[in-house]
């Protein structure tokens, strides 16, 4: 192989690698502290996959979107906690959470390129994490043995960068009508602003609730950072790579 190309492809696996990291670090937290709140089955995979590969997905292709929406999910979060008080409602405060980002991405504005490609990644990586997290939840299911965490989360990242990358392209061409060049980066800054009040909430919640965690629980979820880095940095290099050997383009730059 040229020298120029295998730069380019270890180029490629270093930046996959690192994004799938991050992504395996995200989603087993989220995994964790979700079954910590009452969830269980399948529902703490499939939503922990579906935020981190949306929340992911607009980092890594929609960045400029994803901070105001990030920013503007943290201000209206800390306004609706100082208006509630004791009472705090997981409704309302993801749902003030995504109006401020919604309102926020309106007034700045990136054009309707940013608006129609901002939502067709982050809804990319939206259907890859329902899909890949159905698909371990099931794996995991039918297992003989426990799964590692780090192995689960090699599994998901790998699963969801293969479908996000496959169907990146054309969901970016379906997000090209109006109502998407109009307000499709104001809807995915409001989705990210949604995801971070919702982990304000899992925040609060696990500090009212941190005393009557048990020390395997505590000790699981400080165990799932470095299991879903290792994992999950295993698993984006494994997709990147088999997406290369299979001659899917992967680009470095941002789709939008």
């Amino acid at each position: 192989m040229p020298r120029e190309p295998l730069a380019e492809t270890a180029l490629i696996l270093l930046v996959w690698s690192l994004a799938g990291a991050l992504f395996g670090a995200l989603f087993l937290a989220l995994e964790e502290m979700l079954r910590n709140l009452g969830f269980s089955g399948w529902q703490p995979i499939v939503f922990g996959a579906c935020a981190a590969g949306m929340t992911t997905s607009a980092f890594y292709s929609a960045m400029s979107v994803a901070l105001i929406g990030s920013g503007a999910g943290v201000l209206g979060s800390i306004a609706y906690l100082i208006v509630a008080g004791q009472t705090i409602e997981l409704p309302l405060l993801a749902g003030s959470a995504a109006l401020t980002g919604l309102l926020a991405e309106i007034v700045l504005g990136w054009g309707a390129r940013a608006n129609a490609g901002a939502l067709g990644v982050t809804l990319t990586g939206f259907l890859a994490g329902i899909g890949a997290g159905l698909a371990v939840a099931i794996a995991l299911s039918l297992a003989p043995w426990p799964v590692a965490p780090a192995a689960v989360a090699a599994g998901v990242v790998a699963m969801v960068g293969a479908l996000f990358q496959l169907n990146v392209a054309w969901l970016i061409r379906a997000c090209r009508g109006r109502w998407a060049v109009q307000l499709g980066a104001a809807l995915v800054a409001a989705l990210i602003a949604a995801v971070i009040g919702t982990g304000i909430w899992i925040m609060v919640s696990m500090t009212s609730v941190a005393a009557e965690l048990s020390t395997g629980s505590l000790a699981r979820l400080l165990d799932d950072v470095p299991a879903g880095l290792l994992g999950g940095a295993m698993g984006g290099a494994t997709a990147g790579l088999l997406l290369q050997l299979l001659g899917v383009r992967i680009e470095l730059r941002s789709p939008l």
